[in-house]
């Protein structure tokens, strides 16, 4: 049986079980993540709404997609992840996910990239084809 521990604090809410954690964090905390060496940084929003504007750093892989699972086979599950999407509800699926298939340590953007935006964040955007 999965034990799973969540603690409802200020800033967002942790969950933890003897996989590994998921830790829901504010902007603030999010940009410190970033800066931190080896770390992987993934954005899972759909390729469209990266090109549209994405963090700097963060590598695109489609949690949408049909081929997202074996995708994720390509990152260490024992390093560090931090992840976003557009508005939080596909990243904390996502975290979800990640945490059942091994991952250990997974950081999860509150608000996703609008929340991002809203303060005055800078993002990349692509506009190539």
């Amino acid at each position: 049986m999965l034990l799973c521990l969540i603690i409802i604090c200020p800033i967002g809410c942790d969950i933890a079980d003897s996989k590994g954690v998921i830790k829901l964090v504010t902007v603030e905390e999010f940009k410190e993540l970033d800066a931190l060496r080896d770390v992987q940084l993934l954005d899972i929003r759909t390729p469209e709404e990266y090109k549209s504007g994405y963090i700097e750093g963060y590598r695109n892989m489609d949690y949408l997609s049909d081929t997202f699972k074996e995708e994720m086979e390509t990152l260490d599950k024992s390093k560090p992840i931090v992840i976003y999407c557009r508005s939080g509800g596909r990243s904390g699926r996502c975290a979800t996910l990640m945490l059942e298939i091994g991952f250990k340590e997974i950081y999860d953007l509150e608000g996703g990239i609008i929340q991002w935006k809203a303060e005055n964040n800078p993002v990349i955007v692509n506009s190539e084809n």
